[in-house]
């Protein structure tokens, strides 16, 4: 009789530790704390491929955008929009195109390089005629550069957008093929504002931005009237692309208040 009690109250002892312990059942996890986004997003070299003028903005809001995104490294490749475009289409490897002119983007919408539904006219600039230091050919008009003030005018080369507004604006004033025998041709628009800053010519046709940041005097700006089209900066994410999603994201940067600013204290107009 001892011997069944004694049992019994060990198996109800038993029983009691178990319920105490939770039974059988295992406890449930506690979850791991989640990684933030910035420190769960891998290194990204972004390769931005962008028209000469942009670099001093662009330069400048890439330091920028640094504290948006830490681990986004931006890979710029300034030059005329005509070689880039080039580049572009021989593989070169490029994620965001910003082109001084349409006719370049145009090229690579055509031969399906862009991704059309990331294009976007992003910036307007205007074409203006620049000179040294105390204008000592005493310039003042375009057409002057078919007077005997101007010995030597620098342009840009015909696959260089700003060379194709000159030779577009010269061509309606009646000019163009009289002034061949002064004109010297800049690889793109930062070799032809080095020139006219050094005083190697009595003037140059680069953009009013890139005028604005060598510190030239601006003496004249082209007419809307003489030009078919607008000086307007389109931008768009290449069809190959391995970055798509952080190149839109600095697209999209492009347009934030802080970008804007950059862009405007340059002399740039956001494109309507």
């Amino acid at each position: 009789m001892k011997k069944h009690l004694i049992s019994a109250l060990s198996l109800a002892l038993c029983l009691g530790l178990t319920a105490c312990s939770g039974g059988g059942a295992a406890p449930s996890a506690t979850p791991a704390p989640s990684e933030s986004a910035a420190a769960a997003a891998g290194p990204v070299e972004l390769h931005v491929f962008a028209a000469a003028s942009l670099k001093e903005a662009l330069t400048q809001i890439g330091e920028n955008y640094k504290a948006v995104a830490p681990n986004v490294t931006l890979t710029f490749t300034f030059d005329s929009s005509g070689t880039l475009q080039k580049q572009i289409e021989e593989g070169a490897a490029c994620d965001l195109f910003l082109s001084a002119a349409q006719k370049q983007m145009n090229a690579l919408a055509e031969g399906k390089y862009i991704d059309e539904a990331s294009r976007i006219d992003l910036l307007e600039n205007k074409v203006v005629l620049a000179v040294p230091e105390g204008n000592p050919a005493g310039v003042s008009a375009f057409e002057d550069v078919n007077t005997d003030k101007v010995k030597m005018i620098a342009l840009g080369n015909s696959d260089v957008p700003v060379g194709q507004y000159s030779e577009e604006l010269y061509t309606s004033l009646g000019i163009w093929d009289a002034i061949q025998g002064k004109i010297t041709f800049g690889s793109n628009v930062k070799e032809v504002t080095t020139w006219v800053g050094e005083g190697t010519v009595d003037c140059g046709v680069v953009y009013a931005t890139d005028a604005h940041s060598a510190g030239l005097e601006i003496v004249a700006e082209a007419d809307p009237a003489l030009l078919t089209n607008k000086v307007v900066y389109p931008a768009a994410i290449l069809s190959a692309s391995t970055h798509a999603d952080d190149a839109r994201a600095f697209l999209d940067d492009l347009t934030a208040a802080d970008s804007v600013a950059v862009f405007q204290s340059v002399g740039f107009a956001m494109a309507n």
